[in-house]
């Protein structure tokens, strides 16, 4: 039987709780019942009942298991390396299992070097319709968040190795940000503390809003550099196309700043 495409496009209408299960080698349905097991590795039948990295030495050969208990699907990582969930959870051997949400949940099974090896679940609900052509369906926009031109500017500026698309990257200083802005607009008489003052208020009216990302600092835990949080608020509006590679525009003199400025 020909694999499908995956999963992530939604499954056959099946009973709620049918946990399907793909690899690159194979796929699986199992039925919601108490006490029923699904195991994958790197392994054969009988030891995992679907394989995954099976030609990667560093895959256990029985490297995880799904169980059905208390109406949900559990996962254990029971397997040497880590496996990667969505959102950049990890579980290791000694994790206490997790149960799965309705719907689609991709998670990576670390292996050698920098592979990691896909395996697609999907926990059919009550409302899955299967597979629907949206082709003709409008688009669904992404959210923005509305920001002032201050703002924009400010932001990019921080942000500008992000709309580049550089690799990791992470936001300039407060100190580099207000040189390139006292050049770019000597008017506006940026500093330090000024640009300090507008994130945190930018910071807070998103938080407000259900932004991706944490936002503001926990202070039970003190009260760190807010460079992660800065880096948190950039990605977020970068991700959403909030903030765009075009308004890279707004830094329009960049090429003649001089080297103090960088």
């Amino acid at each position: 039987m020909p694999l499908s495409a995956s999963l992530a496009r939604g499954v056959a209408p099946a009973a709620p709780g049918t946990l399907h299960a793909r690899t690159v080698t194979g796929e699986l349905s199992a039925p919601p019942r108490p006490g029923l097991t699904v195991r994958f590795g790197r392994g054969d039948k009988p030891d995992v009942d679907l394989g995954v990295g099976v030609d990667d030495l560093r895959v256990s050969r029985r490297h995880g298991e799904l169980t059905y208990r208390q109406g949900l699907w559990w996962l254990r990582n029971t397997g040497q390396q880590l496996v990667r969930l969505p959102r950049g959870r990890m579980m290791h051997l000694s994790t206490e299992a997790i149960p799965l949400a309705t719907g689609y949940t991709p998670l990576f099974v670390k292996g050698s070097g920098y592979r990691e090896h896909l395996v697609e679940l999907y926990v059919a609900g009550h409302d899955d319709q299967g597979p629907v052509s949206r082709r003709r369906a409008e688009t669904v926009r992404p959210e923005t968040w509305a920001l002032d031109d201050d703002e924009r500017l400010l932001l990019v500026v921080l942000g500008q190795r992000y709309l580049l698309y550089e690799e990791e990257p992470r936001p300039l200083t407060y100190a580099t940000a207000a040189k390139q802005l006292s050049y770019l607009r000597p008017e506006d008489k940026w500093t330090e503390r000024r640009i300090e003052h507008r994130i945190e208020v930018v910071r807070h009216r998103l938080h407000r809003t259900g932004f991706r990302y944490p936002l503001l600092h926990d202070k039970s835990q003190g009260r760190p550099g807010d460079n992660s949080l800065l880096h948190n608020l950039i990605k977020g509006l970068v991700e959403s196309t909030t903030l765009v590679p075009p308004d890279l525009d707004l830094m329009e003199d960049d090429a003649t700043w001089p080297d103090s400025a960088l």
